[in-house]
């Protein structure tokens, strides 16, 4: 007889969670600490690290490096199975969802038995004509990178320029939105700024201007007004314009023009408004109000089994009767890593026979940096102001922190920040052009069937081989296009996945392009139109009405059958 015994942990789930930010990092990482080895974790995001996104705007002024407003999921969740992905579609009958991963962005089902999604929402700027075209956005760590770069292009410019209207033009710099974000990145930029034009001798500061506008009567529509408008007199006296009741009719790339037909003369306008569902959400097809996944009080996504969402994505009443917008929870860090806890439980009980429970959670308080050492604070209901506000602001942010490591990175970048001056170095980064030349070897292979559409080609020189199996016989088919022949005509009608397999034949030169690409070319191209109407028209495609657009909407299908 054994002294002692060997107990054996069960697996009695797979917990599958979509989303690396706070609700989907903090949910997965609840979850392992609350069900241990009982369950299985996995944890799929587009990046391979957390975005700790309070941070951003610092990262976009140069306060901080990019590479200390992030931490690795690796590294956070080193208990939980983390997928580099692409989310592609659920299928909520089967519990699978699908997935693109690695170089050839083969798609890959993982199976479920809980979904948790934490997609978070996009950006979406179309309502307002130009902006989406011309405005930078800060959601992303490449967001903050690209503004930073670009607001010391636009000085740059300024000091070489002997044109007064392009000078002028360059150092304007809009925001638009007067949230947290909003606010913060203003005061940040203010503050790259007029640290950074002791390089330039040929700027006088009163040549900056710098204006935020808001729609609503106030800034930081979450706090009192007390520190709303302790937060405009500052940003005032920073010399920062805030235009309030002011929205955008319009842009250009060198021109805002605001609700009030006001036309401002800019190269620089940072949106962050626009707060719409993924596109994957979106194609979940799941139950929605006021774009965000309808959930109930346990997070459990109504009409679904084991299928939960919590965070920007989702729609989280307070209350059994909510009235109103302070009746949700707002889409913040705070209340996403309480949601995550809460989340944790409420499987765990499911998991084992017990009864969720409903989230509940009050606000202990917010906080904004204005810039400047300057700050407003509500905590507790304690109002602070001025360099207290900021100074408990960057304190509880580093406290929040993941990671001691990335703490103390962020505390020596604070701390060499206030003594010495901003660099003035412009990083641009390069991305994949959306129409650009690919070449291929004899026998590579270009994609396959299931693959992920990302381009339509054409053949510039040298031939390919397309395969496919026939729908009705499932013999292989198989067709030659050479020189001024095209293929991959599914990615207009916005299909995620190829049907096909293409190979080429000899070595081989494409062109590629990207599906917004070929619809601005359709919007815009009589010639191009022209071609491709009857082409698509025979493929069971036809294309939106010129100009109707802006080379954003899908191809609309006649019929898919065998496309």
């Amino acid at each position: 007889m054994l002294a002692t015994s060997i107990r054996r942990i069960v697996v009695t789930s797979r917990i599958v969670v979509l989303g690396g930010g706070f609700g989907g990092m903090y949910a997965a990482r609840a979850l392992k600490r609350r069900l241990g080895a009982a369950a299985e974790i996995e944890l799929v995001n587009a990046e391979n690290y957390f975005v700790f996104q309070p941070l951003l705007p610092e990262v976009g002024a140069g306060s901080i490096t990019p590479a200390h407003a992030v931490s690795p999921l690796r590294f956070l969740l080193r208990d939980v199975f983390v997928r580099k992905a692409v989310v592609d579609s659920v299928d909520f009958q089967r519990r699978v969802v699908t997935v693109f991963q690695g170089v050839q962005r083969r798609p890959t089902e993982i199976a479920y038995d809980h979904l948790v999604i934490a997609l978070g929402q996009s950006a979406d700027l179309s309502r307002m004509p130009g902006l989406e075209e011309h405005a930078l956005t800060m959601r992303t760590l490449e967001d903050a990178r690209r503004l930073r770069a670009h607001v010391i292009g636009q000085l740059e410019h300024a000091q070489i320029t002997r044109l007064p209207e392009v000078k002028r033009s360059a150092l304007t710099f809009c925001v638009v939105g007067g949230g947290f974000s909003g606010i913060e990145t203003a005061g940040e930029m203010k503050d790259l700024i007029d640290r950074s034009l002791k390089f330039y001798p040929d700027i006088d500061p009163s040549e900056v201007r710098m204006i935020v506008l808001e729609f609503a009567d106030r800034i930081l529509g979450e706090m009192s007004p007390g520190l709303a408008d302790y937060a405009t007199r500052t940003l005032r006296e920073r010399g920062i314009e805030v235009k309030l009741k002011t929205g955008v009719a319009s842009a250009t790339g060198t021109q805002l023009v605001t609700s009030s037909e006001e036309v401002i003369d800019t190269r620089t306008i940072v949106a962050t408004i626009g707060n719409a569902p993924s596109p994957v959400v979106r194609r979940m097809g799941l139950p929605s109000e006021r774009g965000r996944i309808t959930v109930d009080r346990t997070l459990a996504v109504k009409g679904q089994t084991g299928v939960w969402a919590l965070g920007d994505c989702a729609l989280i009443a307070l209350k059994d009767a909510p009235e109103g917008p302070r009746d949700y929870a707002p889409p913040t860090a705070q209340f996403a890593v309480r949601e995550a806890e809460q989340l944790a439980e409420n499987i765990a009980a499911t998991i084992e026979g017990g009864s969720p429970r409903p989230f509940e959670y009050r606000s202990k308080g917010a906080l904004a940096s204005l810039g400047a050492r300057k700050g407003v604070a509500q905590v507790f209901g304690i109002e602070l102001k001025g360099f207290p506000a900021w100074l408990l602001w960057r304190f509880y942010y580093l406290a929040f922190l993941p990671g001691l490591t990335t703490r103390a990175f962020v505390l020596i970048n604070w701390f060499m920040d206030g003594l010495s001056p901003r660099s003035v170095v412009q990083l641009n980064t390069r991305s994949v052009p959306p129409t650009r030349y690919v070449r291929y070897r004899a026998g590579d292979v270009i994609y396959e069937i299931g693959n992920r559409s990302d381009g339509f080609y054409t053949v510039v020189t040298g031939s390919v081989e397309m395969t496919r199996p026939d729908p009705e016989t499932g013999l292989t088919q198989t067709r030659t296009i050479g020189p001024g022949g095209h293929f991959g005509e599914r990615l207009i009608l916005g299909a995620t996945r190829r049907h096909t397999s293409v190979r080429a034949i000899e070595d081989t030169k494409v062109l590629v392009m990207d599906r917004d690409e070929f619809l601005k070319l359709a919007d815009s191209f009589e010639a191009f139109r022209d071609y491709f109407a009857p082409y698509l028209a025979k493929h069971g495609m036809t294309l939106p009405p010129v100009g109707s657009t802006d080379g954003k909407a899908a191809a609309k299908p006649v019929s898919v059958e065998g496309k």
